[in-house]
């Protein structure tokens, strides 16, 4: 089965999985720092802090959900370079937010491809363009 059969797949490389190479006990602090791009001793930190001084038990049965429910990263995962993982970590979480971006994005270019149009069409164009065959005919 290819990995793009998988209804679930996604490029996207910001799912959240249980990390293989940087575990502790079940990867889980691990896949949280490699999903968020943060330290993984200061996830284990805080997860330690958290389990320790505030509702420890809740904590505890939170990280055994996250454990059961949540798979390995899949072999091979991850393996992007600078310019794909700097992309990645730019792209928003919120599909509003990114399709803000794009609907934005969008209208600036079609803005700047209606000032070349007229700049193109314009009277002024055609002069200058005049201008440059006689001169070659020179």
């Amino acid at each position: 089965m290819s990995r793009y059969s998988d209804p679930y797949f996604s490029p996207n490389p910001k799912r959240f999985y249980r990390s293989r190479q940087d575990k502790v006990l079940a990867g889980v602090c691990g896949g949280l720092a490699e999903r968020f791009g943060w330290d993984p001793l200061l996830v284990r930190i805080i997860a330690a802090l958290l389990l320790c001084f505030v509702a420890g038990p809740l904590i505890f049965v939170a990280y055994l959900v996250v454990w059961m429910i949540t798979p390995y990263a899949p072999i091979g995962y991850g393996n992007f370079s600078a310019e794909e993982d700097a992309f990645w970590r730019g792209v928003s979480d919120r599909p509003r937010a990114t399709f803000g971006t794009i609907k934005y994005t969008f209208m600036d270019l079609e803005e700047r491809l209606k000032n070349i149009e007229r700049t193109v069409t314009s009277d002024e164009w055609r002069l200058r363009q005049e201008f440059r065959d006689l001169e070659k005919g020179n």
